[in-house]
């Protein structure tokens, strides 16, 4: 590597200004710091100490086994562990702050330590685990809360500043940019819109800050892909968008209930877009109907591209969860769709999980939630058999309880032979309480009984 001596470095800064003077550049400001905007973002930056139960036994275990190595830990709770974290002021006069959940999801007691050094002791609002979003409030005066900013504004390249206590280190800011938007599928949280950003984030960090140059959060620190504790440049972060949505479900009803729409839906690719007949490869194509879902009842079809929900664009099938994900029960939702290569506008009304599930059970007391597939085989043990596969089993449904499992092999309802799913289907509707099967399970053939109660 050449080394420059700090002589000619002197004279090539004084050659570089006096280039940038004489080309007519010197009325240009040059912004060579941070420290204006961060002077009144870092306040709103805190630490986050939680006491957390332990409620897994094998995590337990595991951590039995590293205070045998660290004498350090021994004067702790055998039954709990500290997690670190950082959070985010975002209402002053109310104290909540915004963090992740898994920094005190379990949490005995939570600490928060300001910037000043003061430190309070923090109540749970609610948390969202499948978006990883905590909202905690704090009893303190003269609090200095972040300004929101607009996340769907973010751009690749723009700047950006991680803020947080990586390691414990209070106040530790980093800086980067944009690297990605959008990042899905990464396998760290139900719901992923993931900001990805090259400033560096490390342990401890998670809930703190990323704002953008005008000190505004964007987005809060979440997750590193690094193959080991430190980072790597590879840092994800909460859309500040995502972040709000829950936190005011969160003030209002203490806790997220996510509405269902009822469907499959898949990226439009090039490929597809040419086979449906479409100019533009954007979008989310209806790749399934749930039965008795809001989708079906309002006549969303399979095949069918949304192109906006609530006016709000759809790139990808990604796009179609979490916009979704973020409504509550009962909201109205309006999806703008191709169906045929013509624009239609459906309106559905989202609906609890739970009560779908409810709607499907009040249809078929006894087997719903089990697969069912028409089966047909010459076995040496049971000869010539005609009936029915059962292809899968929902846990806690009627049928897991009463020891219905996959693979297994129908023969008989209520001591009637049947041949194939119409005939289960018919048979089990004349049930009363209780149905009595035959079933296959390998080499052996057993009677099981399913209660409408159980």
């Amino acid at each position: 590597m050449k080394i420059v001596s700090r002589a000619s470095l002197s004279m090539m800064i004084m050659l570089v200004s006096l280039i940038i003077c004489t080309t007519g550049y010197s009325s240009i400001p040059v912004q060579n710091s941070l420290a204006p905007m961060l002077k009144t973002v870092l306040p709103s930056v805190v630490n986050i100490k939680a006491d957390i139960k332990i409620t897994d036994i094998n995590t337990l275990r595991e951590l039995q086994k590293q205070r045998s190595k660290n004498k350090d830990m021994d004067d702790q709770d055998p039954g709990s562990f500290v997690s670190v974290g950082s959070g985010v002021i975002v209402d002053a006069k109310n104290g909540y702050i915004l963090t992740n959940a898994h920094v005190v999801a379990d949490a005995q007691t939570v600490t928060i330590t300001l910037s000043d050094g003061h430190h309070y002791t923090a109540k749970i609002l609610g948390m969202d685990k499948p978006s990883d979003i905590a909202l905690l409030q704090i009893s303190a005066k003269n609090l200095s809360a972040i300004q929101m900013g607009n996340s769907n504004d973010l751009k690749v390249g723009d700047f950006v500043a991680a803020i947080g206590n990586p390691f414990g280190l209070n106040q530790t800011v980093t800086s980067g940019i944009v690297s990605a938007l959008g990042r899905t599928t990464l396998g760290i949280e139900n719901y992923e819109n993931f900001i990805q950003t090259d400033a560096p984030i490390n342990p401890g960090n998670s809930g703190g800050a990323l704002i953008n140059t005008q000190g505004q959060l964007v987005g809060i620190n979440t997750a590193i892909l690094a193959p080991d504790r430190g980072s790597i440049g590879i840092g994800f972060a909460i859309p500040a968008n995502m972040a709000k949505s829950v936190m005011l479900q969160l003030l209002e009803y203490g806790n997220v209930k996510r509405g269902v729409l009822g469907i499959g839906a898949q990226d439009i690719t090039p490929e597809l877009a040419s086979a449906f007949n479409i100019n533009d490869a954007k979008g989310a194509a209806v790749t399934q109907i749930l039965p008795n879902s809001p989708a079906e009842q309002a006549g969303v079809q399979v095949g069918d591209i949304i192109t906006s929900i609530n006016g709000a664009e759809i790139k990808s099938a990604s796009d179609v969860v979490n916009t979704i994900g973020f409504l509550r029960v009962d909201s109205k939702v309006n999806l703008s769709v191709l169906r045929n290569n013509k624009p239609i506008t459906i309106n559905v009304t989202l609906s609890d999980s739970k009560k779908r599930k409810l709607l499907v059970a009040q249809k078929d007391p006894f087997l719903y939630g089990v697969g069912l597939k028409n089966f047909s085989v010459l076995s040496p043990v049971h000869g010539n058999v005609q009936a029915v596969l059962v292809a899968s089993v929902e846990r806690d449904s009627n049928s897991w309880h009463s020891d219905l499992r996959p693979g297994d092999v129908i023969t008989s309802v209520n001591q009637h032979k049947i041949n194939n799913i119409d005939e289960l289907k018919t048979a089990t509707a004349k049930s009363g309480k209780e149905l009595l099967l035959n079933v296959l399970r390998g080499s052996s053939a057993i009677f099981l009984v399913i209660n409408k109660e159980s």
